[in-house]
């Protein structure tokens, strides 16, 4: 497995853009195909002057790409960047799935100890 260093700067941008239920949302929509922020707009709960903004922030992070289009800029998925933050977070869980294995065979030898005494 691979060290992927988590923590820095470009990382806490990019966990906090897909902290918001929003943007996660819009990323959903965007790997079913490209998206402008009218069509986006129409199918999110929110205003399309408010998916513009989470746009640019999905954008300034990396993970999508938007490309002029009339007078609109059509938004796409960047696959690279997605594939950069699930390897992060496979890495983050295999992490703590190692941390708590070992917090369970601490509590269970010192379940033992108490059976035993």
């Amino acid at each position: 497995m691979s060290a992927v260093r988590v923590g820095d700067a470009d990382d806490d941008d990019l966990w906090s853009a897909i902290g918001d239920p929003t943007r996660r949302r819009m990323l959903d929509l965007l790997l079913a195909g490209p998206g402008t922020a009218t069509a986006l707009s129409e199918r999110l709960p929110v205003t399309r002057q408010a998916v513009a903004k989470h746009l640019a922030v999905l954008d300034r992070v990396g993970l999508v790409r938007g490309t002029p289009v009339g007078r609109e800029r059509r938004y796409e998925v960047d696959q690279a960047q997605l594939e950069r933050a699930v390897a992060q977070l496979a890495d983050v869980g295999a992490t703590w799935d190692a941390r708590l294995q070992r917090i369970k065979r601490i509590a269970e030898a010192i379940a033992r100890k108490h059976t035993t005494d």
